[in-house]
């Protein structure tokens, strides 16, 4: 069974009266950045590790950043939990197009797939930039950002976001 789509607005009522209960699939550092005020966090990496719990009489209803990832994974979520199950059309970007009201933190650190395209971008452009203006040997940064981006995609490791992880910045703040 397919999870069915509900427009922000529809979400928006069904959450103010507590016939519902939003679930954000994306990950810690994406939800501390931005998210529907009321929704629980809930990475799609443990949607399977324990069940999920719905209050009785209340929805269960699914979002992610842009939907796409709801999208993409509607089969797990509606086996997920008992009865229908409903997505967020848009996921929390359609929820702001909508002007519905957000959680916002933009003292959060950038999400961490976010911070692995800037880094991994900026350096292929250094190594071009270098490779055509001091010496062509600087091409090879590129080659080996590439070579590392491509590991990453078949392998499911990213050192660089491992790297980036343990940055300073991205460490939680000690209470």
């Amino acid at each position: 069974m397919q999870p069915i789509t509900l427009k922000p607005k529809d979400v928006a009522e069904l959450l103010a009266d507590g016939r519902a209960v939003l679930f954000d699939i994306r990950d810690p550092d994406e939800f501390a950045r931005r998210h529907v005020k009321g929704a629980r966090l809930r990475p799609l990496a443990t949607l399977e590790a324990d069940p999920l719990m719905v209050p009785k009489g209340q929805t269960a209803i699914f979002t992610c950043r842009s939907g796409m990832r709801t999208a993409a994974n509607c089969q797990r979520l509606a086996a997920a939990v008992d009865g229908e199950a409903f997505v967020l059309d848009g996921g929390v970007d359609g929820w702001a197009a909508a002007g519905l009201p957000l959680v916002e933190n933009r003292k959060a650190p950038l999400e961490l797939m976010r911070q692995v395209q800037i880094a991994a971008g900026s350096l292929v452009l250094i190594g071009v930039a270098l490779g055509f203006l001091i010496h062509p040997g600087f091409f090879g940064l590129s080659a080996f950002v590439g070579a590392g981006l491509t590991f990453a995609g078949v392998t499911g490791f990213c050192g660089m976001a491992r790297l980036l992880g343990a940055m300073p910045w991205n460490r939680p703040a000690e209470a």
